[in-house]
């Protein structure tokens, strides 16, 4: 089973929701997909860690053979190309390594060479198996990286919890594409609400089954039941305000392994989502 967490923004507790379902699943696999800012392994504190480059091609232009038709440059639909003094220039932060300039250009003049956009490591901890994508600083997408964590965090089999990036653009997309269930983190704020409604409009569309949780919830907020009751969107679980759980957070501790209330509340959300899938 695959379980997507997301969140429309940061801080609403969309790593705290996925490291701790992971870690009361036990035997599980956690994929950390927000490559831009990965901190669950903070949390693992992952043993026996092994990292591997990810690369992507990129055009080069050979300037024996090209002719400056300027075909290639005509082709590419992300402007990762621009003609100047009459040769292609390549922008290799902005390219999406499609290959079509290779394929168009009538002089063979354009290859291809590999550029590393960062790395995945993968290790352990108290039998998860921990993975995580690192996108090197300047990169402009993640994607890439999000295909080959999914990858490797696949390749173990058995529960992957896979902890998306914020928001709802493309990283996210790749993020949730494979999964079978989506678990939606929201603040009981106008801002949580608003965020909320961005993401399930997300799931919606990809037609991904999902449920609500509510984190740091110190009352009910009441626009946002409402919304989840109008769009049928069963709340799971309410995460209150706790002193107790931020304490532990703050010192990177996993709050499922150090309070059986924690433990409890994620154990029971993950038996929710074994009955909603079946």
């Amino acid at each position: 089973m695959k379980i997507a967490v997301l969140s429309g923004k940061g801080g609403t507790g969309k790593t705290f929701s996925s490291v701790n379902l992971a870690a009361a699943a036990g035997n599980a696999v956690y994929v950390d997909c927000d490559v831009e800012e990965p901190n669950g392994r903070l949390f693992f504190k992952p043993e026996n860690v092994n990292s591997t480059a990810v690369s992507v091609k990129i055009p080069l232009i050979n300037p024996m053979k090209c002719t400056g038709c300027r075909k290639c440059v005509d082709f590419c639909q992300f402007h990762a190309m621009a003609f100047v003094r009459n040769r292609p220039m390549i922008f290799p932060a902005i390219c999406h390594a499609c290959g079509g300039c290779s394929i168009i250009c009538p002089e063979d003049a354009v290859n291809e060479t590999q550029r590393v956009i960062g790395y995945v490591e993968s290790g352990s901890h108290n039998g998860v198996k921990v993975v995580t994508g690192v996108m090197n600083p300047g990169e402009e997408s993640g994607v890439p990286l999000i295909k080959e964590a999914l990858r490797e965090g696949f390749a173990f089999g058995g529960d992957v919890i896979i902890d998306c990036p914020p928001g709802s653009a493309c990283a996210v997309m790749e993020s949730v594409s494979m999964s079978d269930y989506c678990v939606l983190i929201a603040e009981p704020t106008a801002f949580g609400l608003h965020n909320f409604r961005m993401v399930y409009e997300l799931v919606s569309l990809m037609g991904k089954p999902c449920c609500a949780v509510i984190n740091k919830e110190s009352e009910p907020y009441a626009p946002l039941n409402s919304y989840c009751e109008e769009h049928n969107i069963p709340i799971a679980l309410r995460i209150p305000y706790s002193d107790k759980l931020a304490s532990i957070g703050a010192k990177a501790d996993i709050a499922a392994e150090e309070d059986n209330d924690c433990k409890e509340m994620f154990s029971g959300l993950l038996e929710y989502i074994r009955e909603a899938v079946k």
